[in-house]
């Protein structure tokens, strides 16, 4: 669809939905509303998307809408404009993917990384787009990873109970055994996976299923568990652990692989054109200034990185 009626259209949804037009405004709406085929199915579009973000629970609906509208209607209409860009259906499941765990206990937003101490003393490290449970009680220190990934440096119970620290997944339980290690949660449904990386210490990774016994990985080495249950330990990659010093490191990376890393760091979409998808990318680039990374790749190869919308739509292509 034509980015102008995109435009158009996200301006004429902000101005409505602001309320305050005259009749003469509310004449031009209907005009432009009329005005062909393509504003017809632009404006349904957009009426489609206020369907979505009406079934929002309002915390998550509103910071969306980016009210109130009167004070930065230009900034909202930008927004709502590169959501038009994707089908309405489409974004809501992306929308929601991305809020998976908006009442969890603890949660970084999109681009965030945050350090806490945890009441026993342990060390947290919380990724972009994370969300964890906590749960501490007389019996066991129980942290629930409902997305994202983490970094956890564990301490001797303080209150000399020896209550264990665990980690639960929907995929299986990790049990710290004095320990430093990274848990990161990756794909959905059947594809969904856990990656363990320990550095220090040992984990002991018990899946899902009384009849899968429990694995202990040492430090140095990693596992990914599956549905199918926990695959044998392999040395730590260095990239996987890279994300811990705000860096994405990539050896020979697809670029699509590069754009998909990315895109969890920065609002709106970041898109990788066919055409360069399979580029081989390496380096080292920074997560908490994704334009930063992007002008680095623009420099180094052979594409152009391209941006409407404020930022909100991105997109790399080749040159």
């Amino acid at each position: 669809m034509d980015a102008r009626l995109l435009d158009e259209a996200a301006d004429w949804l902000m101005r409505l939905h602001g309320g305050g037009l005259s009749a003469a405004e509310r004449a031009d709406f209907e005009r432009w509303r009329q005005a062909g085929p393509e504003h017809a199915h632009a404006w349904e579009r957009a009426e489609r998307l206020m369907g979505k973000l009406g079934s929002l629970p309002a915390a998550l609906a509103m910071p969306t809408l980016d009210r109130p509208v009167r004070r930065n209607r230009r900034a909202a209409a930008a927004r709502l404009a590169a959501l038009l860009a994707v089908a309405p259906a489409g974004w809501l499941g992306w929308r929601l993917a991305q809020e998976h765990g908006w009442t969890a206990d603890l949660r970084t937003a999109t681009g965030e990384q945050r350090t806490m101490t945890l009441a026993d003393g342990s060390r947290l490290l919380l990724d972009t787009g994370t969300a964890v449970d906590i749960k501490f009680d007389s019996a066991q220190r129980l942290l629930y990873l409902r997305q994202g990934a983490i970094l956890l440096e564990t301490a001797a119970d303080s209150s000399g109970a020896h209550r264990p620290l665990l980690v639960d997944t929907a995929l299986g339980r990790l049990r710290a055994l004095g320990t430093r290690f990274t848990v990161r949660l990756g794909g959905v449904g059947a594809d969904a996976s856990v990656l363990l990386a320990v550095t220090e210490g040992a984990v002991e990774v018990t899946p899902r299923g009384a009849a899968r016994p429990a694995l202990v990985v040492p430090a140095g080495r990693q596992t990914v568990l599956t549905g199918q249950g926990a695959s044998p330990p392999q040395p730590v990659a260095p990239q996987a652990q890279a994300w811990v010093h705000g860096m994405l490191m990539a050896d020979a990376m697809p670029l699509a692989e590069v754009c998909a890393q990315l895109a969890r760091y920065r609002p709106g979409i970041l898109h990788c054109a066919p055409e360069v998808e399979q580029l081989k990318v390496s380096g080292a680039y920074p997560l908490a200034d994704t334009d930063r990374a992007l002008a680095m790749l623009a420099d180094t190869y052979a594409v152009r990185v391209g941006s409407r919308w404020q930022g909100y739509w991105v997109t790399v292509t080749g040159r």
